[in-house]
């Protein structure tokens, strides 16, 4: 048996319930996600994450530690995380011990750890966390990209916060975004394992109607600059150039041609060694360990984004050889044998990506999610099977787009 959707009415609005019933193991996983309610959706930058760090912290009445300590005595897990886009609750359980987690989520909701004690406690992690990735190569070159192609939108934003925002926000701030975003209006929730299909929904009403009507928010979606620009940005005690690209994809999350794109995100540079870029880069020039691109599909935007460590003094071949890949991919297209491969590996890899239940509900969610019938994975993989050579060449031929790659580079050496 497969996923299916199915709305409750939840005091007069409609919630979608992913749901699929496998008794393979006696575990019932919960994902409640709230549309529109992540990290772009904050006034404040940080805010949804520290907000969700919070409501990690376990129960007012009873404080993080023995709220942790009722979970961990009875197998049981509760979360909370934001992303860009939304935010989510994730409960996962045995199923003798379903009920005492469904109480236990549901006191998490009504009473919430909003004390000093907590919020100190969640500032300091957070804190820790921005200090380590000041160090963080890797993850400043893809910010400082971020801020080349999108800048000026809410893309370009430090969405995780910095140490200033994390030191002034207050307790009445994370209460006012956990009351105004968390709603059972805005809710998808995602339910599977060893559960009936009645007592899934039965169990999804019973936590909703704890929640408040919110406002729904609606994220625009942001185009990436195709402007050609390299930013540099200096740092001591480094001792190789991290590098990350990006273009534009004029391509739609809701596109039926989505197949087309998996093929050209693949060969280009997303499927490792055999790639594109990867060839060129490593194989070929030795520049670096390690090279992808990727064609992005989301709702908040569609690009292409990419990266690469090397030598400080390889920096400028390096990106030379990337334009060159991408500029050929553009004007040449693929082989025959390059598609042949891409066929083989999309479909005979289908099986390890459609294997656990997880898999099954997140790949349910996301064709719900981007506004796809279930079973739209399915039908790709027979185009994809039956894609032509010629259909494949004119789709990447067509997006000449992606040429206009912008680069940021993390060095040792003068800004340029």
């Amino acid at each position: 048996m497969g996923s299916t959707v199915e709305n409750i009415d939840i005091n007069g609005s409609k919630v979608p319930i992913i749901f699929e019933q496998n008794s393979y193991l006696p575990i019932v996983s919960i994902q409640i996600v709230f549309e529109g309610s992540g990290e772009l959706s904050s006034p404040v930058d940080g805010l949804a994450n520290l907000s969700a760090r919070l409501l990690n912290e376990g129960t007012k009445k009873d404080g993080s530690s023995k709220f942790a300590k009722k979970m961990d005595e009875k197998a049981i897990s509760i979360s909370a995380h934001a992303t860009r886009s939304n935010f989510i609750i994730e409960l996962n359980t045995l199923k003798s011990e379903y009920s005492s987690a469904i109480k236990l989520l549901n006191e998490l909701l009504k009473d919430p750890n909003y004390s000093e004690k907590a919020l100190n406690r969640v500032k300091r992690q957070k804190i820790g966390w921005l200090t380590q990735k000041e160090s963080d190569y890797d993850y400043i070159s893809r910010n400082l990209l971020s801020k080349i192609l999108f800048r000026g939108t809410p893309l370009a934003r430090d969405s995780k916060g910095t140490k200033d925002s994390t030191l002034k926000t207050t307790l009445k701030e994370i209460e006012g975004f956990l009351n105004t975003r968390l709603g059972y209006n805005n809710a998808i929730v995602v339910i599977g394992g060893d559960i009936s299909k009645e007592a899934a929904k039965q169990s999804v009403a019973n936590i909703l109607k704890n929640l408040k009507k919110v406002e729904k928010i609606e994220l625009e979606n942001i185009k990436a600059s195709n402007k050609r620009e390299v930013k540099q940005e200096s740092k001591k005690d480094i001792h190789q150039a991290y590098i990350y690209f990006g273009a534009p994809f004029y391509f739609s999350y809701d596109s039926e041609d989505q197949y087309k794109a998996k093929i050209a995100s693949h060969i280009l540079g997303a499927s490792g060694f055999g790639s594109r870029i990867m060839e060129e880069v490593r194989v070929k020039r030795g520049l670096a360990y390690s090279a992808y691109a990727v064609l992005v599909r989301s709702k908040l935007s569609s690009y292409m984004i990419g990266s690469l460590q090397t030598k400080v003094e390889s920096k400028d071949k390096a990106i030379g050889v990337v334009k060159k890949v991408v500029n050929n991919f553009v004007k040449e297209g693929i082989t025959q044998k390059e598609l042949d491969e891409a066929k083989e590996f999309l479909l005979g890899s289908e099986a390890l990506r459609n294997e656990t239940l997880s898999q099954r509900l997140n790949r349910a969610f996301e064709e719900y999610y981007l506004g796809r019938p279930l079973g739209f994975e399915k039908e790709q993989l027979k185009k994809i099977e039956n894609a032509s050579l010629e259909e494949i060449n004119s789709f990447i031929k067509a997006h000449k787009e992606i040429t206009k790659i912008s680069f940021s580079v993390v060095t040792k050496g003068n800004k340029k």
